[in-house]
């Protein structure tokens, strides 16, 4: 009775009430409990409404067995009234919670590192002017030559680097000729080897072989130049051009050398192929020598196919005309400036006012080598240029970039941008995760919201790891198109023109300067204009020092300026707010908008287990390439100021891999231990076994195996050669017993 009287005394509350329930009788119970019910639920009214779960729950319960349990557990339920307004306050805040949009949270914009503010020097930049006042007629050019450039290449009057160069060139001259991007270097050289060819007394024949080699770096730069050799060829058709690169069958161009080619354009590792395999190619009629972007040919590692050439050619032709072309000049191309060139003519077309320009024409002409100092650490940078560069934490790297596509491609017309990479694995990466979530497929359930303006983009790539067939159609493509954006690497970044570029966008920080200078050259070209964008992390910042000490001026884009583009009506319309619009151009806006977008990267990576070791791929390929960079940068660039959990959200992760190198770590045994390496802390190890995974190109466990073999069978015959003493017998005796008979 004393549990049931201090029950109803809790849930009537009126004292009055609790003192008349204790002198009802045990039969009476019954009905008390009836009118305690009815006063509390009388209470409750006249207080406060309890929650909707709380009653769905009440309701839900058996009459007896809340009776029951009402009876047995009378502190309990005491606790449990007391609570209740509490709670009943919690479940309203829930509703309110339920009738606002749910956006997913992520940890995007936390733990990141602040962006410090750029100081930028200002440098006086170096100049060149571009178009010159001579005409192609004023030349000593053969008429149907002219005739072809005005009317085939549309084309009247000389840039300036080529008024300098074809003249010299046409007097027999070596030359070093460096200039800007987009200046017309090819056709520099182009239209004296021509003209020079046509006006020999002795009509050339297809049979006679190379007159002229052009070496250049890449397969698609060998095409382009073959394309204008064509061209200028037309009324001369008794000179064949021809062109010889990796991804041709080798039986194909041996039947094409065994017939002739007059103007041979390679590059060097397959011409190298041919002077060891094909028995039909000889250099005894050999007249020109020219090699295009130089530098870029020795830093691919070209030197000891440039030297087989050289010996090659040197073998049977020693007189002949040798030219080097670039944008940039280095140490390397003077060296081979001074083994490849006889007494050379330096060309360089600087603006009055810079170094030794010559007042005719802005141009300088020196009859010897370049000195490797001031001219070497400037770079020319195309007038119509703007430069810009944006700081990014690792974290947001993925959604800037998709950002500045959508603003740039999506919500603008007649745009087309190029966006470079350090490898083959993140172009793929990137192509595949855009294609897929940032482009509408037919018959694929609308998971997430696309942009609107997604249905003009068009993306491309381009890499050394295509098959010949492909790169050759995405380069005709995106030649030819008006818009797109090609995700490529450094195969694209020298010497290609490509028409109406207006933007570039570099994804990484490129390993010099001189290779800047030539990513950016791929937009601005003969007098237009284009624009640039870096993409920086915070703790990269100094390398725009780096870049304003090679007169490199450049200009800082906001993120937050990037990011506002998704905060558009029509950049994800419809269901993923509901009816209420985003906080326009807020930073709170900014963020909700750009989670969505890192969403839908994190859900099509984590649909599969493939998408997320392909992801873990292409994390690891940008870990390989960060640590290439040159020893000079390596207090900007190193890998040990990267926070890999944040550089594994810009690839769709949401969690840092903790099995980056598992093949390497169940290869542990097998694989040679690096000694610099052995007394490494406990929280290095991992980095180390990252690093070595990064390193490993499966010859390791290979050497080791050779190595532990040869080893081994030296000791077996380290013990055969040994003689062994027979038990019981003397060294002496045994030799005894071998010599009778």
């Amino acid at each position: 009775m004393a549990v049931t009287d201090g029950l109803l005394l809790h849930l009537s509350e009126p004292p009055s009430a609790a003192a008349a329930f204790r002198t009802f009788s045990r039969p009476r119970v019954a009905q008390a409990r009836r009118q305690a019910q009815a006063t509390k639920r009388k209470y409750q009214a006249s207080s406060e409404v309890p929650s909707a779960k709380r009653r769905s729950r009440a309701s839900s319960l058996p009459a007896k067995k809340t009776a029951a349990e009402g009876t047995q557990r009378a502190p309990e339920g005491r606790a449990q009234t007391a609570s209740s307004p509490r709670r009943s306050s919690a479940g309203g805040r829930g509703r309110n919670q339920e009738q606002k949009p749910c956006v997913k949270t992520s940890s995007l914009f936390k733990n990141n590192p602040e962006i410090p503010e750029l100081h930028r020097p200002v440098v006086q930049k170096v100049q060149e002017k571009v178009f010159s006042s001579g005409a192609f007629h004023d030349l000593d050019l053969h008429p149907h030559l002219i005739s072809t450039i005005n009317t085939v290449l549309n084309m009247f009057n000389m840039t300036s680097v080529q008024m300098h160069s074809i003249p010299v060139l046409l007097e027999g001259r070596d030359a070093l000729v460096r200039s800007q991007t987009g200046s017309g270097k090819t056709l520099a050289y182009c239209i004296p080897v021509v003209q020079s060819l046509q006006a020999m007394k002795t009509k050339i024949q297809r049979s006679d072989g190379p007159y002229a080699l052009v070496l250049v770096p890449t397969r698609e730069l060998a095409l382009q130049s073959f394309d204008i050799f064509q061209k200028l060829l037309k009324p001369f058709t008794w000179i064949v051009p021809g062109v010889l690169m990796g991804g041709e069958k080798r039986k194909s161009e041996k039947a094409r050398l065994r017939k002739g080619i007059n103007i041979l354009i390679s590059t060097p590792g397959r011409l190298v192929d041919h002077i060891k395999s094909t028995k039909n190619i000889h250099f005894s009629r050999v007249q020109w020598l020219i090699v295009d972007e130089a530098d870029r040919i020795l830093d691919l590692g070209f030197e000891k196919d440039i030297t087989v050439i050289l010996n090659a050619v040197n073998a049977e032709c020693q007189k002949r005309q040798n030219v080097l072309l670039s944008a940039t000049l280095t140490e390397g191309v003077a060296q081979l400036a001074d083994i490849s060139l006889l007494n050379p003519v330096s060309i360089s077309v600087l603006e009055e006012g810079y170094g030794q320009a010559n007042p005719q024409g802005g141009g300088a002409l020196e009859v010897s080598a370049p000195q490797t100092s001031d001219e070497l650490d400037s770079f020319a940078i195309p007038e119509g240029l703007d430069q810009h560069v944006t700081l990014v934490p690792s974290k947001l790297r993925l959604v800037s970039l998709a950002a500045f596509i959508l603003q740039k491609c999506a919500f603008a017309a007649d745009q087309k941008m190029i966006v470079f990479f350090p490898s083959c694995e993140l172009v793929e990466f990137h192509y595949t995760l855009f294609v897929q979530t940032l482009l509408p497929r037919p018959g694929a359930p609308a998971a997430a919201p696309l942009p609107s303006g997604s249905t003009q983009l068009k993306f491309l790539r381009l890499h050394g790891g295509l098959e010949q067939e492909d790169r050759i159609a995405v380069f005709q493509e995106f030649s030819h198109s008006k818009t797109g954006i090609l995700l490529c690497t450094d195969v694209a970044a020298r010497g290609l023109d490509l028409p109406q570029v207006t933007w570039i966008v570099q994804y990484n920080a490129p390993s010099s300067p001189a290779e800047y200078v030539h990513r950016v050259g791929r937009t601005a070209r003969i007098g237009c204009r284009g624009s640039s964008l870096l993409i920086l992390a915070p703790s990269e910042a100094e390398y725009v020092n780096s870049l304003a000490s090679h007169k490199i001026n450049v200009s800082e884009i906001k993120m937050e300026d990037i990011l506002s583009v998704l905060t558009r009506d029509d950049c994800f319309p419809g269901k993923q707010w509901g009816k209420q619009k985003p906080r326009a151009l807020s930073p709170q806006g900014i963020r909700e908008r750009a989670t969505v977008l890192q969403t839908v990267f994190e859900d099509y990576v984590h649909s599969s287990e493939q998408t997320v070791s392909w992801a873990k791929k292409a994390l690891q390929s940008f870990i390989r390439a960060y640590t290439t960079y040159p020893r000079e940068l390596k207090h900007i660039f190193h890998v040990r100021l990267l926070h890999l959990g944040h550089v594994a959200k810009s690839f769709g992760l949401r969690d840092a891999p903790q099995n980056l190198s598992v093949s390497a770590v169940k290869k542990k045994k097998a694989a040679p231990k690096r000694p610099d390496l052995r007394k490494k802390t406990q929280s290095k190890q991992r980095l180390a076994e990252i690093l070595r995974s990064e390193y490993s190109s499966g010859m390791e466990a290979g050497i080791a195996k050779v190595r532990k073999q040869s080893k081994q069978a030296n000791q077996a015959a380290g013990r055969a050669a040994r003689p062994r003493p027979e038990p019981g017998l003397g060294r002496g005796k045994k030799q005894k017993k071998k010599r009778s008979p």
